[in-house]
């Protein structure tokens, strides 16, 4: 059975009715639409860049994002919709973010960006030649991680409405360098995770709009990568 840490990639994520499909899931049907849905996140992110304003509006897209997910998971056969508007909202959200971050540290916008893109090259080559097999172990270790990470975020959102907040996940200290270390690596390893959903989705021959939902599950994992890289070199630049 498989496995993910990605909510929006789970165990049955593929258990979809095709006998109606014309045409069926293609690894680079998805990778074209991943890429498609990239720019369009970039394309909001770079206007919220560039409209300090929009800043104010911050929990709205990240509510409007969460809400947008949630449709996209339940409602697989909407994706084709669903995923480019979730790619627009998050993009006013990572832009808002990006704006505030690269206003206290210079430059830091342009190394998350690099560094996520990095990483993903990486990751992607370790999986194709076979240097990281997605076992059923592995796959288990990083579910539970993910949910762990997100129990610990929830509990900090939680707290933020008395005043208070868990130091680690915001704070510059060792502590908080190796939590925001750890929350990355986790990250990362969702994407192996990603990568191996949408191969055995194309394997099993997953209707077409598949696509559009295999692709909305590697934009939900980079988008968090990177706003925990930009996390991270907040937090080192902080230290200094």
């Amino acid at each position: 059975m498989m496995r993910s840490g990605n909510p929006a990639l789970r165990a049955d994520t593929f258990n979809v009715d095709n006998s109606n499909s014309s045409e069926a899931m293609t690894v680079n049907g998805t990778v074209n639409k991943t890429a498609l849905l990239l720019v369009m996140c970039a394309s909001t992110g770079y206007y919220a860049w560039n409209h300090p304003e929009i800043m104010r509006w911050y929990l709205l897209w990240a509510l409007g994002g969460f809400l947008i997910g949630l449709v996209t998971i339940f409602k697989k056969t909407w994706a084709p919709v669903t995923a480019p508007v979730y790619a627009l909202v998050q993009g006013l959200m990572v832009g808002s973010i990006s704006m505030v971050m690269e206003q206290r540290f210079p430059g830091v916008v342009l190394q998350a960006v690099t560094l996520t893109f990095g990483v993903l090259g990486a990751l992607l080559l370790a999986y194709r030649t076979g240097l990281i097999k997605v076992t059923e172990n592995f796959k288990l270790g990083v579910a539970a991680a993910t949910g762990g990470i997100a129990l610990v975020y929830l509990i900090s959102f939680g707290m933020s409405f008395w005043g208070k907040s868990i130091p680690m996940i915001h704070e510059g200290s060792t502590a908080g360098i190796l939590f925001s270390l750890f929350v990355i690596a986790i990250a990362s390893l969702n994407l192996v995770m990603d990568f191996d959903f949408i191969e055995h989705g194309a394997e099993q021959g997953a209707p077409k709009y598949m696509e559009w939902y295999g692709a909305f599950g590697l934009i939900v994992t980079l988008i968090w990568l990177y706003l925990e890289i930009l996390r991270l070199l907040g937090k080192s630049r902080s230290r200094k």
